[in-house]
């Protein structure tokens, strides 16, 4: 049983607050303030002069006591129907007229009323404990004076509601209005109250509330969390006796009490911060600088032209400047197909930059495609440093000297693979960067929930990137395996921002590749690692295969939410289409939880129906269950469906706890070993009890057993 106590000056909104909190609950609800009102009502009735100077406290206290004990007085404790009868008649409204508010104070200031009162108070909260009550046992909701430090001292919950006394008289009035009767001034109302009793600040281990600038439902929500969190500890208490007895290991009472619960969240604004390209052309070592100045194997490097095809944001960060580095495709003059589009990518790259690293390779010298790329440079208006690459010792520094020729200011000699040279060519990169005109870049937000589009190569990750995005933002060609470097992009959905990675299909065989698509397949699983979110993308118009499957398994192995999407499905027609549920029914026995959206993403068709499903996918995610909630359940669970007898003992359930988020990972403290069914089973229950949709779910066990006696 859950006893709410609820205290606070006049004006403060106790009733209507306490009887929608006890609605909420199915609890019980006692207005002691009406107890107070139906007390000077009855006086008043029975002819005794409250006003009188030389007024008889024993004579009212004695008719209040006959009031209660002759069984004149009951009040219904239904918070939807809370009326106050007078030997069987209802007196609610005439009890709330303004001849009784003006005179209650007089009858409540009474001690030895107060005492009559207080016990009446504690019969009917104490009644609500029993399975035949009202609440069924749940529990009540008590409001008014005295209620938090005398008569329940020890309720679970005790909350004082209070509010700026001009806010509590402009409800007041607007009470007043609606009822038809004059408002009572409430700081007197509360200066008559205060002599008998103190309800302005709360006493120890009462909760305060202010509710000056809430609303009504904003109110009932912060008392209903306070509530929550009373059953909440109320029901671990009662299950957490079952482990009593049982032997625990050193890392058990960190689960069992949830100080070792994880939930990893991050929280970091976006920073504004300068926009660095590095651009040249193909093979001349720019992502072997970007990795250089990341200090770390960020970008896919081979010794082949053209490996890098997207433009590629990075955040960096040298000498406690932070920036945005981006790597860039090589730039060529007069190409076609892919080697055209990445050509374009990499002039979008300086367009959207601050300042340019244009890098060229010293030990083969000036070339004409070197003074192309100068022309778009100087077109851009952009500050431009030069790096040439590839002098890895002080003799080879007089190769730098040829490209003074360019126009471009001093060439700096550097060494991407070794280091050398690095530092000083930032320095000078970095002050043109805080020179420039704008900062038009920003380190990627840590808040902004992470988007992994991932599947095998050529099912549409890059064009459904293009088409959330709403512009050419990745290389799109039929060429499978077009994208190797993961590429982020924030995309604007539906009122919020979302951080998108695009990744390289994942091949079969990791083992078998090599070079370039060995590095970007371990690339892709590190950013699925970095995503709370897998869009794993299947061609519909082609049949699943078990390259495509692993692609799947690879992201719920990774404890991620998953979002199923069929592209290409504006191709198939009725044949395929029911074809393709035969094989949702079968060949995804494993993800029957996965949410699975059908569209276009050359088209756009249906791909507004993404972001309710990575909603759902990643609330499910971040999801807790209260230990209490959850030990309840499994407790109807086990009783309806035990254990199998395994050697004629049967495991039990004693105690459960969800020990982290992202991924959901639940602790069962168990008698004996759960087997895998039955653990599924579990699953199962407790995907249909608390949803979990679009989110593995983890369940280990942790058996023990009795203590030995000594």
């Amino acid at each position: 049983m859950i006893r709410v106590a609820m205290d606070g000056p006049a004006g403060v909104g106790k009733s209507s607050t306490a009887k929608a909190l006890a609605k909420y609950f199915g609890f019980a609800y006692l207005d002691t303030g009406a107890m107070y009102r139906a007390c000077a009502w009855w006086c008043m009735n029975r002819g005794i002069d409250l006003d009188a100077e030389d007024i008889s406290e024993q004579e009212v206290t004695e008719t209040v006591g006959a009031f209660f004990t002759d069984g004149h007085f009951d009040i219904s404790v239904d918070p939807d129907d809370p009326r106050v009868f007078a030997d069987g008649e209802d007196i609610s409204q005439a009890i709330r007229s303004a001849d009784v508010s003006s005179h209650v104070s007089k009858v409540s200031n009474i001690i030895p009323v107060r005492h009559v009162l207080i016990a009446a108070q504690r019969a009917y909260i104490a009644a609500e404990a029993v399975d035949e009550s009202f609440s069924g046992g749940k529990g009540i909701v008590a409001e008014g004076r005295d209620i938090t430090t005398v008569v329940a001292p020890d309720a679970e919950v005790r909350i004082l509601l209070t509010a700026r006394e001009e806010v509590r008289q402009a409800r007041r009035n607007g009470q007043s209005a609606g009822n038809g009767v004059g408002a009572d001034n409430v700081a007197a109302r509360d200066r008559m109250d205060s002599k008998v009793t103190s309800f302005m600040e709360a006493s120890d281990g009462v909760t305060t509330v202010d509710n000056s600038d809430l609303t009504f439902e904003e109110t009932c929500d912060v008392l209903v969390g306070i509530v929550e969190d009373a059953i909440e500890e109320q029901e671990y208490e009662r299950y957490v006796a079952n482990l009593e007895g049982y032997e625990l290991d050193e890392g058990d009472e960190g689960l069992i009490d949830g100080s070792s619960f994880a939930d990893r969240r991050d929280d970091n604004a976006a920073k504004e911060v300068g926009v660095l390209a590095v651009v040249g052309r193909p093979n001349v070592g720019k992502s072997t600088l970007v990795n250089r100045i990341l200090g770390r194997r960020a970008a896919v490097v081979e010794d082949t032209p053209g490996v890098t095809r997207d433009r590629v944001s990075y955040d960096a960060e040298w000498r406690g400047t932070d920036f945005k580095l981006v790597d860039t495709g090589g730039w060529e003059a007069d190409v076609e197909g892919i080697d055209s589009a990445i050509a374009s990518q990499a002039q979008i790259a300086v367009q959207l930059a601050d300042a340019v690293v244009f890098v060229v390779d010293g030990q083969v010298g000036l070339t004409a495609t070197d003074e192309r790329i100068v022309k778009m440079l100087r077109s851009s208006g952009k500050p431009v440093t030069v790096a040439v690459n590839k002098i890895d010792d002080q003799v080879s520094e007089y190769m730098a000297a040829e490209f003074w020729k360019l126009g471009l200011g001093e060439p700096y000699p550097v060494s991407a693979m070794h280091g050398r040279g690095v530092g000083d060519l930032l320095d000078v990169a970095l002050d043109k960067l805080e020179q420039a005109e704008r900062t038009s870049g920003f380190l990627t937000p840590g808040n902004l929930r992470r988007v992994a589009l991932v599947g095998r190569p050529n099912v549409g990750k890059s064009s459904l990137l293009n088409q959330l995005s709403h512009s050419e933002r990745a290389v799109v060609n039929d060429l499978a395996g077009t994208t190797r470097d993961p590429v982020d992009e924030i995309v604007h959905l539906d009122g919020e921002d979302w951080l998108f990675i695009d990744t390289a299909g994942i091949k079969r065989r990791l083992h078998k590749l090599s070079g370039a698509e060995y590095y970007s397949s371990l690339r892709t699983q590190a950013a699925i690692e970095r995503a709370e979110l897998a869009l794993v993308l299947f061609d519909a118009s082609e049949p699943i295969s078990d390259q495509d499957l692993k692609v799947m398994s690879s992201a719920v192995d990774a404890g991620r939410a998953v979002v199923l999407v069929f592209n290409k499905w504006d191709l198939m027609d009725e044949f395929d289409r029911q074809r393709m549920e035969r094989l949702w029914k079968t060949e995804f026995d494993r993800v029957p939880w996965a949410q699975r959206v059908n569209l276009s993403a050359k088209t756009g068709w249906h791909t507004n129906r993404l972001t309710r499903a990575m909603h759902t996918a990643l609330e499910s995610w971040d999801k807790r269950i209260p230990t209490g909630k959850l030990n309840a359940f499994l407790g109807k669970i086990q009783a309806a469906h035990p254990h199998p007898l395994r050697g004629g003992k049967q495991p039990r359930i004693l105690f459960a706890t969800q020990a982290s988020t992202r991924p959901p990972r639940f602790v069962i403290f168990a008698t004996g070993f759960l087997e895998h069914g039955y653990r599924r089973y579990l699953e199962r229950q407790l995907r249909e009890e608390f949803g979990f949709e679009g989110t593995p779910i983890q369940i280990s066990v942790n058996i023990r057993e009795k203590k030995k006696r000594k």
